[in-house]
């Protein structure tokens, strides 16, 4: 009776995955209306994978790839805003997981933007997922490989046209996790941007005994130190659910032209997620003892 009630635990759990993996994955290729957030950024992504189109005299400035399938999706919203997709002379990352790069062999080949990547994510991009410290021998992780123009260190500086990003590493969920600030100034007031890399632990992440990526827990705690040291004003992230993107969109189209400006939401989401890697190490070290691995809980993270 037991063993059949435990089966019927796990079942459940796993439809309750399938169901959510099959919401996740029809957010992230479904069309969502571009808009400009603030100045000269603009959403050009889908209802969840986050992209960013920054428009300077001297050409544009892309933040994340997403899907192969995302290109044509990207450019229909970069042209419907009225720009050339044609423009898009640098191409930047979040972070090396296929959902935010895999378009990038073809945004290079469409544009011959230069791409930029965090050094520590170098490999995996030039590899297309293969060297992954975690996804490695995963072929559904897998992404076309692309070359690198530019390596990039913590605290570098990406400029066009006026327009100045700067990108911090915070590593964990890969190793080159980056997150994007700018500061933006619009009729003489001047409000911080922060693109948020990713925070979160994924299913299976070993967080302790880890001997593809040994460090994995400092560089979590290593982010979180600089995620709460950053200004923020705007409010943004690899994925729109980040940071509330349909709610905010939606009063941003009723009249609210600073649905994006929230500084609170932005403590409140680094102090969830920093809960919540600390449980999950807690718990990892909690079940660590000789000859045995701890297995990361199932939870959904992105």
């Amino acid at each position: 009776m037991m063993r059949r009630w435990a089966c019927g635990i796990v079942l459940a759990l796993c439809l309750a995955w399938v169901v959510q993996c099959t919401a996740m994955d029809q957010e992230w290729t479904a069309p969502f209306p571009p808009f400009r957030i603030a100045n000269n950024l603009y959403y050009v992504g889908s209802a969840d994978l986050a992209s960013y189109l920054i428009v300077t005299p001297q050409g544009d400035i892309l933040i994340n790839s997403s899907l192969k399938q995302s290109v044509p999706l990207i450019r229909r919203s970069v042209e419907q805003l009225g720009f050339h997709f044609s423009d898009i002379k640098i191409l930047l990352i979040s972070h090396a997981h296929y959902d935010h790069c895999a378009g990038s062999a073809e945004i290079k080949r469409l544009t011959g933007a230069m791409y930029a990547v965090m050094d520590r994510d170098v490999p995996v991009v030039e590899s297309g997922g293969k060297t992954d410290f975690h996804y490695a021998k995963d072929p559904s992780m897998w992404f076309p490989p692309t070359q690198v123009d530019r390596v990039l260190h913590d605290g570098d500086r990406v400029e066009l046209g006026g327009t100045v990003l700067v990108a911090h590493l915070t590593a964990g969920h890969t190793e080159g996790t980056t997150t994007w600030t700018m500061d933006d100034a619009e009729a003489g007031k001047t409000e911080h941007v922060v693109i948020v890399g990713s925070p979160n632990v994924n299913p299976g992440y070993r967080l302790v005994g880890n001997a593809q990526y040994p460090r994995i827990a400092a560089d979590y705690e290593h982010q979180f130190q600089v995620l709460k040291s950053l200004p923020c004003d705007v409010f943004l992230g690899a994925h729109g659910g980040y940071f509330g993107l349909q709610k905010k969109y939606a009063r941003w189209k009723a009249g609210d032209s600073n649905a994006f400006v929230d500084p609170q939401g932005y403590q409140a989401y680094v102090a969830d997620r920093e809960r919540a890697f600390e449980n999950e190490l807690k718990r990892q070290s909690a079940a660590t003892s000789p000859g045995r691995h701890p297995q990361a809980s199932a939870h959904p993270a992105l």
